[in-house]
């Protein structure tokens, strides 16, 4: 287990900027507007031999009340106490301002193990305001650049000693836990064989991704909160809150799980900041790198426009995808509603036919363990797979059943079918004339399928393929070799 490490600092001193410098990666938003980050965002570093977990914090503010800046504030506060080490970052070519000395303070009481940096304080221009770090008596600053990644070796040095404090403490404490007896091999059963083909089972090393999409203020991060037990994201009635897309990773009554909380998306028309842009940019890759996409709609206002474009864009990523009404408490007339949910879905989404709907509460916590059986049905769904004899079975009964059209009088004669993937599931059919199925057959063939091997609202995926010879100079023009073309204009005229 490694040590964990927050960045904390005011607004727009480069926290972001230096968070993706030791992940590797760009996961956090970076923009010259103050206040991009808003929610913890935890990432696994690596910094030369060290290896640990970094946190990702929204600007300090000096309010402390319940409005949006005093809740970041809290929400860091809270990073803060979870952190063993704290990276107070300022900018160095502003200088130390007062709201600098408020939060020095503050995090001199706070943690235990404080490391002062001065970012920005490349060339000369950060100079100044690196002798003026001292003034905050936190010791002697790091001079770092994020952007250009000058200081990481200096940064290395300081952690050293305490990444190998922490692990002698971690050592001493698997120490007395063998002492005590409690070693994994009494404390725990001894695991059944696992079964075959079940690798794409959820597991600790491999955790179930699920994304949470929708529009602002459907309380997306209300329900992740009440998932994990704790005001772990930002939440509150202005739209729009969310900015970044964060992950989290939980067991969820036994099932490991990772969560991607994503920003609200508004209709393309209306998004015209820049920021809003790559909010909805990296949301859009969360949704790419999920397993299933949980859409989540307001019960007020349930299947608006943009609510079924992005139903429709996870089920054309090949998403297995859940749709969750939420603030289902505030409803009165329940199965009424409930019907016309049904009736409103099988109408106007009819590529997701059979798909989960679920209502629940994120404010009450009501219809959680109904979204954690849809989320587990539609993953086992969207990674089932058909033995090819099965198959064909079914395609003679579904062909005797509804024989292909005769296009132009050419009789489609389809062969055999096999599944060729799965995550989502893809079969292909061996024919003739591919190029003329129409797509009502294929679709014929597609809902045969999720009705009878029971794969409702999965995205399928069904090609058709040529059986013809793989002669690779079928079809070329027959033409004399260059050597006896050569031979032939040298010689006699016959």
């Amino acid at each position: 287990m490694s040590f964990t490490l927050a960045i904390v600092g005011r607004p727009n001193v480069g926290k972001s900027t230096l968070f993706n410098r030791l992940v590797g990666k760009k996961l956090a938003l970076v923009d010259n507007q103050p206040g991009v980050t808003r929610d913890l965002r935890e990432g696994d570093a690596r910094l030369g031999h060290l290896k640990f977990t970094v946190i990702d914090t929204a600007g300090l503010e000096e309010a402390t009340d319940e409005s949006l800046q005093g809740r970041m504030r809290k929400l860091t506060e809270r990073a803060v106490g979870m952190a063993d080490v704290c990276l107070f970052v300022i900018d160095a070519r502003v200088g130390v301002t007062p709201a600098d000395h408020v939060f020095a303070d503050i995090l001199r009481k706070r943690s235990a193990h404080v490391i002062l940096a001065a970012n920005k304080a490349e060339g000369r221009a950060g100079e100044a305001g690196l002798f003026e770090a001292y003034e905050l008596g936190l010791g002697e600053p790091l001079r770092l650049s994020a952007e250009h990644g000058e200081g990481m070796g200096e940064l290395i040095e300081v952690l050293d000693p305490l990444a190998e404090a922490y692990a002698a403490r971690e050592r001493e404490a698997a120490a007395r836990i063998a002492d005590a007896g409690l070693t994994p091999e009494t404390d725990t059963d001894v695991d059944e064989e696992p079964e075959e083909d079940e690798s794409w089972r959820p597991s600790d090393a491999r955790p179930l991704q699920v994304a949470v999409v929708g529009r602002p203020n459907a309380g997306k991060s209300t329900l992740i909160n009440r998932i994990l037990g704790e005001e772990r994201l930002l939440t509150g009635p202005e739209a729009g809150i969310t900015r970044d897309s964060i992950s989290l990773r939980l067991d969820w009554e036994g099932l490991p799980v990772r969560l991607f909380d994503t920003a609200g998306m508004r209709k393309r028309a209306k998004v015209q900041d820049k920021l809003e842009k790559l909010s909805v940019s990296d949301g859009l890759r969360a949704v790419k790198f999920a397993e299933v996409v949980v859409v989540l709609l307001d019960a007020a206002i349930p299947f608006e426009q943009q609510d079924l474009r992005i139903a429709d864009l996870a089920e054309r990523e090949g998403r297995a995808v859940v749709v969750a009404v939420n603030k289902w408490d505030l409803e009165d007339d329940k199965q009424g509603k409930l019907r016309d949910l049904r009736e409103s879905f099988e109408r106007l989404l009819p590529q997701l036919r059979g798909a989960p709907l679920v209502t629940v509460s994120a404010r009450t916590g009501r219809g959680l363990d109904r979204l954690r059986t849809a989320i587990v049905s539609a993953h086992e769904t969207w990674n089932r797979r058909i033995s090819t004899a099965k198959l064909n079975r079914w395609l003679t009964g579904m062909l005797e059943q509804h024989p292909p059209p005769a296009p132009g009088g050419k009789r489609i004669r389809l062969r055999y079918m096999t599944q060729a993937k799965t995550r989502p599931p893809g079969f292909v059919v061996m024919c003739s004339h591919p190029q003329d199925v129409p797509d009502s057959y294929s679709r014929y063939l597609v809902n045969g399928l999720r009705t009878d091997f029971d794969m409702p609202g999965t995205p399928i995926r069904l090609y058709m393929r040529s059986q013809s010879d793989q002669n690779p100079y079928k079809g070329r023009k027959k033409s004399t070799p260059s050597r006896l073309r050569k031979h032939l204009g040298k010689g006699k005229p016959g």
